[in-house]
């Protein structure tokens, strides 16, 4: 593919329970198709060139849902965290989880340890999830962080806050894909999706397939980034 690869796209993964709702399936199929179509679409993103790829997994809002969907959410990502550990290894895929870790069950603490120190040295690609994430919260947390290590107010910079960020490594959004047609940010990313381009996909995220990263990337060399110039 000709043209400018994004660095890092971000993955809005919506329509899970209005797939389930459509296919007069529970709730928990939904999300199980979902997560069938994220390790497809993130690994075909990162085989296809982008160096980052995060997905928003869980946000610190959907505590609210039911107790048996959050149980059932839980489930899918501790398989991603240990049943899908060797098909990272294979592609070479290094994954990070950022969010807090506030609330979140001991086992799938445990599972994030294990499967960041697993894929620690892999060079095929980051992948992100960002789970237990809230946009607010992340830049909460710097700023906390930064008042802690005693740093006076006026020495305070974008720069400096952005060091000190969950996985600060992790540079800005160049992209940010939301499906199921909804068009927010639903407090994803915000410190890096100050200039992302953004793209609203009418499919609900379970009707995405590999082949749908080639449309994403290729509609993305067509934009014209000015950042504010």
């Amino acid at each position: 593919m000709d043209g400018l690869i994004p660095q890092h796209i971000g993955f809005v993964v919506d329509g899970n329970r209005r797939w389930a709702k459509e296919h007069g399936l529970p709730t928990y199929e939904g999300h199980l198709a979902g997560y069938n179509s994220l390790k497809d679409v993130l690994i075909e993103s990162l085989n296809r060139g982008v160096k980052y790829a995060s997905a928003y997994v869980f946000s610190t809002e959907n505590w609210k849902r039911t107790a048996e969907e959050v149980n059932n959410l839980m489930g899918l990502l501790l398989r991603v965290l240990e049943s899908d550990v060797p098909i990272f290894v294979e592609n070479r895929i290094r994954l990070r989880v950022i969010g807090t870790r506030e609330g979140l069950p001991k086992a799938v603490i445990k599972a994030i340890d294990r499967a960041e120190a697993t894929t620690a040295d892999l060079d095929g690609g980051v992948l992100l999830l960002c789970l237990n994430y809230g946009g607010h919260l992340e830049i909460a947390d710097a700023c906390k962080k930064i008042i802690e290590s005693g740093v006076a107010a006026d020495e305070v910079t974008p720069e400096l806050i952005a060091k000190n960020l969950y996985a600060p490594e992790v540079p800005p959004c160049d992209l940010i894909v939301r499906t199921s047609g909804e068009q927010r940010l639903s407090n994803f990313m915000l410190w890096r999706a100050a200039y992302s381009e953004l793209m609203f996909i009418d499919k609900n995220w379970p009707d995405m397939t590999k082949d749908d990263v080639g449309v994403i990337i290729e509609e993305y060399q067509r934009r014209n980034r000015r950042f504010g110039g």
